[in-house]
């Protein structure tokens, strides 16, 4: 049976979720190798709000984003029988998402800059409009509204790296040996990554005390 392929944005029908939505990952690739749509639809239903987020800090717009994330579930579709299990589905699944991603940067790059592009993810206008996103992750209890605009402004100023390790730790709240996995670092350079990162956020997000002194004394 040949599966076919399913928008990022299509609702998944009910009956789907209540056959497969308890099942673990194991039980869901094994499936998905005999070629069970049902069991592909609940993966796309399980991991799509994830790629797409992570997509979009390495390529930008949403509408990116959603081709890397239909690219990589064919990459999935075409090479699940190959998948050993040696990491955890989600670990090989994001880690060919990044993947993907970053060749889709890389082609894009000469044409389209990362300053330039719009701020449009169905994550972010969610809590843009005073929803918390899903799933929800560590920050998202504590920051909401406007301060999303805030925290999406400084992310988009942090290098590539920096960028996808903050977003897949502080925001997805995968653990380090999760995002080590997924992007390829050891755990130093992740742990590097991570702290240079919220180091350079902070100074993003937190005035100078003395930029401060000077606004309220003009």
């Amino acid at each position: 049976m040949s599966i076919v392929m399913t928008s990022t944005v299509t609702a998944i029908p009910d009956r789907v979720r209540c056959t497969s939505a308890e099942s673990t990952d194991e039980v869901l690739v094994a499936a998905l190798r005999r070629r069970d749509e049902n069991a592909y639809l609940e993966l796309v239903r399980r991991y799509t709000a994830l790629m797409m987020r992570v997509a979009r800090s390495v390529v930008g717009s949403t509408e990116a984003a959603e081709d890397v994330v239909q690219d990589t579930w064919l990459a999935v579709l075409r090479s699940v029988d190959g998948f050993e299990g040696r990491s955890t589905f989600k670990t090989w699944l994001m880690r060919i998402l990044v993947n993907t991603a970053r060749s889709r940067r890389v082609r894009d790059a000469r044409t389209v800059s990362w300053s330039t592009l719009p701020g449009d993810s169905a994550a972010w206008d969610a809590a843009l409009a005073g929803r918390s996103p899903e799933p929800a992750g560590p920050l998202d209890h504590a920051i909401e509204g406007e301060a999303w605009e805030v925290i999406r402004t400084a992310l988009d100023r942090l290098p590539n790296r920096q960028r996808m390790v903050v977003v897949l730790r502080d925001v997805e709240g995968s653990t380090s040996e999760e995002v080590q996995g997924m992007l390829g670092l050891s755990q130093g350079n992740q742990r590097v990554l991570l702290h240079r990162g919220r180091a350079r956020l902070r100074e993003l997000l937190v005035p100078d005390p003395a930029d401060v002194a000077d606004a309220m004394g003009a």
